[in-house]
């Protein structure tokens, strides 16, 4: 099976927390699997409760309220399987579905009759609809597809060896070439395959790109399935599906963000005119938003405010699967006529993402742009990356405006860029493409109510 970074960490939440853990992430990066890898290996009596599956079908836990009727319906369906809360695991998978189970979850935390876990898409849009949010009973975590040390594992990488790799980007010392040539072809393989798990795994068994791409067309399919199915849920006629499939020719604009007035081809509409659409994309997990600032300090979430947004596909490999198709080379030799600069910022988002950080862009007239803004929480500063994919990596205006500023006090500046060298000159320094993978955030705050 594909290793997943989250399996230890829902493993030692269900030996030590009573809190119930709930998995959050897009369709597709298998959420599901991994949990059912887990509980079936800690617990004696596992049972799934389906509740798109029950919502589709009979409707059985449709109006349970109470957690009597939850057992009693429950132990229709696998009361043989119905232990102590020591052996026995109730994963309800899709809880968005039916969101008054979130209010339920307080009352089966405190029963303790049994363990459980739950796993969601469109998490954040169901808890905003929900009344009673069950503070101090459940834990939020968020998966995501495969990162690219998930990948060079999947690709035969140990994990004693990315720990080698990581004390030396720690010590900064460059990589020996026969390792940097291996970890650039990989990457660029990442490029084209991306990390969602089928088309990983399609990848590992196959080394077949149509298939790769017969995997990566599915599930775009089913994102925009899932997008109508919540228009046509909701009453309402929103613009979700234009939005994202205009995602690509935004990123081949100089600023990438999106242009609201084309949304619908009509003048007069403005970014508060789509919340709805762009909260669907971001909270379900298609869609990776990247906040504009204009003034930059730490921490960030507190000067993010100005009405611009960035929108990435949540996975590299869609995004080249939509622009380059099967033709593989483009990415791979890196040709000079190709443009890999969306595919790059794309990858580096879905990295960054994936590591924990939120994702700002600074946005400023008079002093440009910088591609992304972290907080760096051992220095409470904040670090610009610029990503460049050509051979112009050292023309950086924007960052060296942003670190020249004093009111910013930024101690260093990032350019990723398409080589194998790792130097640092003047506050900023220079990292080979995939060395984003070494950038560890702060978990995103995992959300505790």
């Amino acid at each position: 099976m594909l290793y997943r970074k989250i399996a230890e960490k829902i493993e030692n939440h269900l030996k030590t927390s009573s809190k119930i853990m709930i998995v959050d992430g897009a369709r597709q990066t298998g959420k599901s699997y991994i949990i059912r890898h887990v509980c079936k290996k800690l617990f004696k009596n596992y049972i799934e409760l389906n509740f798109e599956e029950d919502f589709e079908g009979p409707g059985s836990f449709q109006n349970i309220h109470t957690i009597q009727d939850f057992y009693l319906q429950l132990s229709m369906l696998a009361g043989e399987k119905m232990g102590k809360a020591s052996d026995t695991v109730i994963f309800l998978d899709e809880i968005q579905r039916y969101p008054h189970f979130f209010t339920l979850l307080k009352f089966l935390r405190e029963d303790n009759r049994y363990t459980y876990i739950a796993s969601g898409s469109q998490l954040g849009m169901a808890l905003k609809n929900t009344t009673s949010i069950p503070v101090g009973s459940i834990q939020i975590e968020h998966m995501y597809p495969l990162d690219f040390e998930e990948f060079l594992m999947a690709n035969g990488f140990g994990k004693e060896a990315l720990d080698i790799l990581r004390e030396k980007y720690e010590n900064s010392v460059l990589f020996d070439e026969a390792t940097d040539k291996k970890l650039s072809d990989l990457f660029h393989k990442y490029l084209l395959v991306g990390g969602l798990p089928d088309a990983v795994k399609a990848y590992v068994e196959t080394n077949n790109i149509v298939e790769v791409r017969r995997v990566h067309r599915d599930i775009m399919r089913l994102y925009i399935e899932d997008a109508v199915k919540y228009e046509k849920d909701s009453g309402r006629k929103l613009k979700i599906r234009r939005i994202y499939e205009m995602i690509p020719s935004n990123m081949e604009r100089q600023k990438k963000r999106v242009v609201v007035k084309e949304i619908e081809d009509k003048k007069g509409k403005r970014y508060d005119n789509y919340i709805d659409e762009f909260d669907y994309l971001i909270s379900s997990g298609i869609a990776l938003g990247v906040k504009a600032v204009s003034t930059a300090t730490f921490p960030l979430i507190e000067v993010t405010g100005k009405n611009l947004l960035k929108l990435y596909y949540n996975d590299v490999g869609l995004l080249t699967s939509v622009l380059y198709g099967n033709n593989i080379r483009a990415v791979l030799d890196d040709k000079l006529s190709v443009n890999l600069g969306s595919v790059y910022e794309t990858v580096v988002a879905q990295e960054l993402k994936a590591h924990g950080y939120a994702l700002h862009y600074y946005d400023n007239k008079k002093k440009g742009e910088v591609d992304f803004l972290i907080d760096d929480y051992d220095t409470s500063t904040i670090v610009p990356i610029e990503v460049k994919s050509g051979k112009d990596y050292t023309v950086h205006s924007a960052i060296n405006t942003f670190i020249e500023n004093e009111d910013y006090a930024v101690e260093k500046g990032i350019v990723l860029y398409n080589g194998n060298e790792l130097v640092e000159k003047d506050n900023v320094i220079y990292y080979p493409v995939y060395y984003t993978m070494f950038l560890s955030g702060n978990d995103e705050k995992d959300l505790i109510f």
